[in-house]
């Protein structure tokens, strides 16, 4: 009987490149930056530090500024895909839920038993200033099988 080996991964220091994200649908491949800072937001897609890597179990969030690398990230449709590589590895994710939250709702960072994949950006899109809402996109890995 084969036994899965554990992976242990090391914490990326903030400011790091962690990996790409592609959105298929909108023809984007994003680079991932460790943190969610302004410095970090400005070269990419954050990784919000406190949640899992990509591909882990649980619920890695990611973060973009909706005028640059998630603009238009409304045209995702439930069951489009997410892929995201790393050093680690390539994971798949499928979209299963769109909403729309208020700035300040936490739940979109809650841990989760499953491996999914959280995209976070402001919203209305449109909105001059600091949004009042998040337009959040949540998707499931899908392959492979996720790490630890």
């Amino acid at each position: 009987m084969q036994t899965k080996a554990k992976i242990v991964l090391a914490q990326p220091k903030i400011g790091e490149v962690i990996g790409t994200l592609s959105i298929p649908r909108l023809k984007r491949d994003l680079p991932i930056i460790e943190g969610t800072g302004s410095k970090e937001l400005k070269r990419g897609v954050g990784h919000y530090v406190r949640s899992v890597l990509p591909g882990v179990s649980d619920n890695s969030v990611l973060a973009g500024h909706r005028g640059t690398v998630f603009k238009n990230l409304d045209n995702i449709k439930i069951r489009d895909l997410l892929i995201v590589t790393t050093e680690y590895g390539e994971f798949i994710y499928e979209a299963y839920k769109i909403r729309i939250v208020k700035a300040n709702d936490k739940t979109v960072i809650v841990p989760h038993e499953d491996a999914i994949l959280t995209l976070s950006t402001c919203y209305p899109f449109n909105f001059i200033g600091n949004a009042p809402k998040r337009y959040i996109v949540q998707a499931i890995l899908v392959n492979p099988e996720p790490i630890a």
